[in-house]
């Protein structure tokens, strides 16, 4: 059952993540020796259905939340440095396809697979198209694919794959960015909490690298509550981010 495992590890740093890695241990700990003490069945055949109820446990959790929970509700703010920090890839592109597919290491999972035509590789190794897949867990989300459409244009900040081949964007929808013409014609970047906190703490972080920034990425920076933000802009600050931290 290491699959378990390393779908728990994939959650976000929370307390949900912690309450499961903790419940995790208790039950197959307890259950395991109970059964070497009072029956004929090994232990590790006990863990392994403690590990089945467990699943049937946690799936039923999650369901539970509210649609946006996926999303929203499990996930801590971070801010565009933290988001950059944890994530393995960072691409500009196209949706060129969104599909359904079940995850063959759990029955009853779902995965959505986006496939995207890269525009631009800000991080990492994607060259002219970059296919991940998420797990889905919220009912309303499989409905809606977790709202990826053919067409969309996106700026991803996407999570490390993991060793099961599942990945997501880093903080959920605070690394996911719709990117739109604004007012003037200049593209524009909106994450799935409308940017607010993006930048929060952010000035003091580049401060303390001695990074020096263009006046108008300065003042993007130093913006407070949400809204969208230049596109190139952005990916300037994203760039800068991600050599400062590959030459620490």
């Amino acid at each position: 059952m290491n699959w378990l495992r390393g779908w728990i590890m994939r959650l976000p740093k929370s307390s949900l993540r912690r309450s499961v890695v903790l419940l995790f241990s208790i039950l197959t700990f307890l259950l395991g020796r109970a059964a070497a003490q009072t029956t004929n069945i090994p232990a590790r055949i006990i863990r392994s259905r403690a590990l089945t109820i467990l699943t049937l446990y946690i799936c039923a959790l999650l369901s539970a939340l509210p649609s946006s929970a996926q999303s929203n509700a499990i996930t801590l703010p971070r801010n565009l440095g933290e988001l950059v920090l944890e994530s393995e890839t960072v691409v500009q592109g196209w949706v060129t396809s969104v599909t359904l597919e079940p995850y063959t290491q759990l029955r009853n999972l779902v995965t959505v697979v986006v496939a995207i035509r890269v525009e631009d590789t800000l991080k990492g190794s994607a060259t002219n198209s970059y296919v991940f897949r998420q797990a889905v867990i919220d009912r309303k989300d499989l409905r809606e694919k977790l709202g990826y459409r053919t067409g969309q244009h996106l700026l991803m900040i996407l999570y490390k794959t993991s060793q099961f081949g599942l990945t997501s964007p880093a903080g959920m929808e605070q690394g996911r960015f719709r990117i739109e013409s604004g007012s003037n014609g200049k593209l524009t970047a909106t994450n799935g909490f409308g940017n607010a906190g993006l930048f929060h703490g952010l000035d003091s972080q580049l401060r303390a690298k001695a990074l020096s920034l263009p006046p108008e990425v300065q003042a993007m920076v130093a913006r407070q509550g949400a809204g969208p933000v230049a596109l190139e802009q952005l990916k300037l600050l994203i760039r800068t981010i991600t050599e400062a931290n590959a030459t620490k």
